[in-house]
């Protein structure tokens, strides 16, 4: 029989789970930072262990030793972006005169003036519209000295966060031995060969995706950069690396670097008249930025992950698909990641599933 006692417990219990979930969340939302770094600091791990583990085999180097120049090599690579934006940002901040409004203002409308006579030449009368729109009497110009110290405090807690997750990383590559030890004393007995596998296998999966996703970066990265060094874009080597880190984030990233690449290329052409130098520069660097992704997205793109993570392109494409669908962009990013880590485990524990055995015949 249910007494009011009983149920008064009940609601006591499911109210001290609430609070205690509640809690918990407000706990990781207030240590997101650093579960960001951790997070950052286990890819960073999964990319150098097959760099260590060569260093190891190949050069003969201790682990400590090895442990140390894979972590330099890093650090070497990060120094060298960071030193790539220097030439953008100074170039930039001189185009665009980011601390004189006004002049920016000036800059804006003079390329609204000149899209507007392009258009009236050829029979469009746009000139009316965009003068109702007083698109600049819209645009608070005062808002970039503002987004400029955004971006100085984002640049002062970059270094902080570099540290950590360089700091963090040392440790990841140094003692991942120790950490599986201490996975062993954790781990019940009757699933220990289980987990352990499924830890391998992912970390090898995972170490060769993230590998293969450098790999296909850098391939877009030097073809960006042929692309604007033909139609001869300042920066062209920073722009190139912007538009594609920005292809981590599959069919949407490379959209937005196009627009990216657009609009940096008519910046830095300000001045220069419309038709016959601003838009067909531009329109020659989309096309060549859409050759660059068709070929991408069709070639190197599906080849490279498919490998990577022993996965069939359409069967890639449809997991990115359907993350984007329920999780957005967010969800095509960890998409490929977390699949490959659900058919591992899946492989473990439910090896007489048929479908997991059609899944996972080449793990």
């Amino acid at each position: 029989m249910i007494t009011s006692k009983i149920i008064a417990n009940g609601i006591l219990r499911a109210v001290i789970v609430l609070v205690s979930v509640a809690l918990f969340l407000y706990f990781l939302y207030q240590i997101q930072s650093v579960l960001i770094y951790l997070v950052i600091a286990l890819i960073l791990t999964l990319i150098g262990n097959p760099i260590l583990d060569f260093f190891k085999r190949r050069l003969k180097f201790n682990h400590t030793f090895a442990t140390i120049i894979t972590l330099f090599l890093f650090i070497l690579i990060i120094a060298g972006f960071i030193m790539m934006f220097i030439p953008l940002i100074l170039s930039q901040g001189q185009n665009l005169s980011l601390l004189n409004t006004a002049e920016i203002e000036k800059s804006i409308v003079q390329l609204i003036n000149q899209i507007s006579i392009f258009l009236e030449s050829h029979q469009i009368d746009s000139s009316r519209i965009l003068k109702e729109a007083d698109i600049t009497s819209k645009i608070n110009f005062n808002l970039i000295p503002n987004f400029l110290n955004v971006i100085l405090g984002t640049i002062s807690s970059f270094g902080m966060g570099l540290a950590s997750v360089l700091f963090i990383t040392f440790f990841f590559l140094k003692d991942r031995i120790l950490f599986i030890l201490g996975a062993k004393k954790i781990i019940p007995d009757s699933h220990e060969d289980q987990i352990l596998n499924s830890l391998e296998k992912i970390n090898h999966l995972l170490s060769r995706y993230f590998i293969g996703l450098l790999i296909q970066l850098f391939i877009v990265f030097l073809s960006y950069i042929v692309v604007l060094l033909i139609f001869g874009i300042p920066n062209s080597i920073v722009i190139a690396f912007l538009c594609a880190v920005l292809n981590i984030i599959p069919y949407i990233g490379p959209l937005i670097a196009s627009i990216l690449a657009a609009i940096l290329t008519m910046i830095s052409n300000l001045g220069s008249d419309f038709q016959s130098e601003i838009l067909p520069t531009t329109l020659y660097v989309l096309l060549g930025f859409w050759i660059v992704q068709i070929i991408d997205n069709n070639v190197s793109q599906p080849i490279i992950f498919s490998k990577s993570v022993s996965s069939h392109p359409l069967e890639i494409f449809l997991v990115i698909l359907m993350a984007g669908f329920l999780f957005g962009i967010l969800g095509m990013i960890v998409a490929v990641p977390l699949y490959t880590i659900l058919k591992v485990i899946g492989k473990e524990f439910f090896p007489e599933n048929k479908v997991i055995q059609l899944l996972t015949k080449n793990i």
